[in-house]
């Protein structure tokens, strides 16, 4: 069994420069299974891509709440960036290295940031790891925050521990 559990944000992500002043800023990660892939597209895409049908119902509500206040839905933001280049979920895809991927979005409310990376595991092995960033724009975005950390938190791991069970098999 695959289980998900916070870790320290790792100080060589891409990301680091953007944790001062962040308004949400936490790391996940799951032991990998021996000889789970390498490619760390694969493993993000098998992370966040087809997600557990109450993640997709939660999604949902999202947007038709957020909806009423002009934001952008999960649909919109990745059609749109559909069509300027990959995306992993609905989210652009940002940047990519050997061992780290990056992507997130900016609206109105607030600037979002995940990086997935592949690094050695303390136990030996490997763990993938996934670091989210988020910087508030106003009080919308710290109301929209405050309401849906909790669900990031549970969310966060479950797409970790869908992906190590991908690879196990």
């Amino acid at each position: 069994m695959f289980k998900a559990h916070a870790v320290p944000v790792p100080s060589d992500s891409l990301l680091a420069p953007r944790y001062a002043g962040a308004d949400l800023l936490d790391a996940f990660a799951v032991h990998l299974p021996a000889g789970a892939n390498d490619d760390l597209e694969a493993l993000a895409r098998a992370g966040f891509e087809r997600p557990a049908w109450w993640i997709r119902a939660l999604t949902r509500l999202r947007d038709a709440m957020m909806a009423t206040v002009g934001v952008k839905s999960s649909r919109a933001i990745g059609t749109a960036a559909a069509a300027r280049g990959p995306v992993i979920g609905f989210f652009p895809l940002l940047s990519r290295s050997a061992d780290e991927l990056v992507v997130g979005a900016d609206d109105r409310h607030l600037d979002f940031r995940a990086a997935i990376l592949l690094r050695p595991g303390t136990a030996g092995g490997r763990e993938l790891v996934v670091v989210t960033v988020v910087h508030c724009h106003n009080r919308l975005g710290r109301t929209y925050l405050a309401v849906i950390a909790p669900f990031h938190r549970v969310i966060a791991r479950a797409n970790l521990e869908q992906a190590a069970r991908a690879m196990e098999g």
